[in-house]
C-alpha cells in the first residue's frame, strides 16, 4: 500500500512538474512568461534582492556592533623580570629574580562599539539608496530588452513557418507545370528548353525550403532559450504572422510625444550622476571628525594548573567606558586631490547627462521613422504581391496557350516568389519596429 502511493505521489509530482512547461503560446503569453522565467530577468530581480540587503548592511554598520573574545595563555616558558633585591631585605646592589604572572590565564570579555558621528556613514546611507534604484532600473531595462527578444524571436519562428507553407505550395504548383510540361514536350509539341528552365526554378525552390526548415528548428531554439526553457522543448504558437502584424498598425502610436528624461536610458544615467555626487560628498566628509563610544566588561582567571573548569576558580571582574574622536588634521593635499578627482567625475556625468539625452531624442524619432516606414512598406508590399500574383497567373494561361516563353513565365514566377518573401519580411517588419519604438518611449511591460 506504501508503494503505491508512492508510486501516485511521484506520478503527480511528475505531473505538476510537467505542467510548468508550456507547450502552446501566443506572443502576449509567451512576453508573460519570458518576464518571469527568462534567466536575465530572474538575476536581475536577484540583484534587486541583493541591493536591498546591501541597503540593510550599510544601515546595520552603524547600529549598536557588539563582539565577545575568549583568550587563553599558556607559557611555555614563563618571562622572568629583575627587582632590586633589598625590597625582600637582601643586599643593596643585588637583584632578585621574579616570576609575576602564573604559567595558565583566561581572560574573556565582551565590548559594545557605537558610532556617534562619521560622515561616511551618512553618506553609505544615501548611495545604498541610490544603488538599490539603478538596480530597480535595471530590472525594467531589462525586463523592456527580454520582451523585445521574445517579440523579435517569436516573429522569427512565424516567418520561418510561413516561409515554409508557401514554399511547399509553390513547389506543389512548379511540380504539377514540370509534368505538363514534360508531356508536352515528350509529344513534340514543346521544347527541351521549357523543361529544363522549371527545372532549375524547381530546385531553386526546393533548396530555399530544405534551408528555411533548417532555420525554423534554429528559431524555436532561440525563442526557447529567450523564454527561459530547454532549447528543445516543443512549443506551438498560437499567433500567425498576418494577424500579429495588423495588430501592431497603430498610428496613434507615432503621435506620442516621448520625452527623453521619462525613459529608462536616462533614469539610469541620472541615477548614475547621483552615485557621482554621492562620491564627491564621501570624499569631503573623509575631512570630518567621526565620534564612537564603546563599553566593555570581561572575566580574567589565573592559574599554574588548569583549574578553569573548577567551582572554586576565582574569576576577576573588569569593565570600562569610552570614547573616540578621530580628527584629520593634514593629509598633504590628499583629500583635496581625491574631492577634486570627485567633482572632475561629478562634471564628466552631468556632460554624459545632456549627451544622452540628446541621444535618446535622435533615438525616439529615428524609431518613428522606422515604424512609419515599415508601415507604409507594409502596404506597398501586399499590393506589389497583388500584381506579382495577376501577372504570374496571366503568365501561367499565356505559356500554356503557347503565347509566352518559358523564360517569361520564369520571370513571373520568380517576381511572385520574391514579392511572397518581401510581403513576409515587411509584416515581420512591422512588428519589430513597433517594439523597438515602444523599448526606446518606455512603454509599460504589458501593452
Amino acid at each position: 500500500m506504501r508503494q503505491i502511493s508512492l508510486i501516485l505521489l511521484l506520478l503527480c509530482y511528475s505531473f505538476g512538474f510537467s505542467q510548468e512547461q508550456p507547450t502552446s503560446l501566443s506572443l502576449q503569453e509567451a512576453i508573460d512568461y519570458a518576464l518571469e522565467n527568462n534567466r536575465q530577468s530572474i538575476n536581475a530581480g536577484r540583484d534587486i534582492d541583493a541591493a536591498i540587503k546591501q541597503k540593510w548592511e550599510t544601515t546595520a554598520s552603524g547600529l549598536p556592533q557588539i563582539s565577545a573574545s575568549v583568550d587563553y595563555q599558556n607559557f611555555l616558558k614563563q618571562q622572568v623580570s629583575v627587582i632590586p633585591a633589598e625590597f625582600f631585605g637582601g643586599n643593596p646592589g643585588e637583584f632578585q629574580e621574579v616570576i609575576f604572572s602564573t604559567k595558565q590565564s583566561v581572560t574573556a570579555f565582551a565590548t559594545l562599539n557605537q558610532k556617534i558621528f562619521d560622515g561616511s556613514y551618512l553618506v553609505g546611507l544615501q548611495s545604498a539608496k541610490v544603488f538599490l534604484e539603478i538596480s530597480k532600473n535595471a530590472k525594467i531595462k531589462t525586463d523592456l530588452e527580454v520582451r523585445k527578444a521574445v517579440i523579435d524571436a517569436y516573429g522569427n519562428v512565424l516567418l520561418a513557418e510561413e516561409s515554409i507553407t508557401i514554399f511547399e505550395r509553390n513547389i506543389a504548383v512548379l511540380e504539377k507545370n514540370l509534368f505538363e510540361t514534360t508531356k508536352i514536350y515528350e509529344n513534340g509539341l514543346g521544347e527541351e528548353e521549357s523543361v529544363e528552365q522549371l527545372q532549375i526554378t524547381l530546385s531553386s525552390v526546393q533548396s530555399m525550403l530544405n534551408n528555411t526548415e533548417r532555420l525554423k528548428t534554429l528559431a524555436y531554439q532561440m525563442l526557447n532559450m529567450t523564454l527561459g526553457l530547454d532549447i528543445y522543448n516543443q512549443l506551438t504558437l498560437t499567433d500567425n504572422l498576418e494577424t500579429l502584424a495588423e495588430k501592431n498598425m497603430s498610428l496613434k502610436l507615432l503621435e506620442t510625444e516621448g520625452n527623453p528624461q521619462n525613459t529608462i536610458d536616462y533614469l539610469i544615467a541620472e541615477n548614475d550622476t547621483e552615485a557621482k555626487a554621492l562620491m564627491m560628498k564621501l570624499e569631503k566628509s573623509k575631512a570630518l571628525p567621526n565620534l564612537s563610544a564603546y563599553i566593555n566588561g570581561g572575566y580574567s582567571a589565573y592559574s599554574n594548573e588548569f583549574t578553569f573548569t573548577n567551582n572554586t576558580q576565582d574569576w576577576f571582574g573588569s569593565s570600562l567606558v569610552g570614547v573616540s574622536l578621530n580628527i584629520p588634521i593634514f593629509s598633504s593635499g590628499m583629500r583635496s586631490a581625491a574631492t577634486q578627482r570627485a567633482a572632475i567625475n561629478l562634471e564628466k556625468s552631468k556632460t554624459d547627462l545632456i549627451e544622452i539625452e540628446q541621444r535618446i531624442k535622435l533615438q525616439i524619432a529615428s524609431a518613428k521613422s522606422d515604424y512609419q516606414f515599415t508601415l507604409e512598406d507594409y502596404e506597398n508590399k501586399r499590393k506589389n504581391l497583388a500584381l506579382a500574383e495577376r501577372i504570374e497567373s496571366k503568365n501561367q494561361t499565356k505559356y500554356f496557350e503557347g503565347i509566352a516563353s518559358s523564360f517569361e513565365l520564369r520571370q513571373a514566377q520568380t517576381q511572385l516568389y520574391t514579392a511572397q518573401q518581401e510581403l513576409l519580411q515587411a509584416m515581420l517588419d512591422v512588428i519589430n519596429s513597433k517594439a523597438e519604438l515602444e523599448t526606446v518611449l518606455n512603454s509599460p511591460i504589458n501593452n
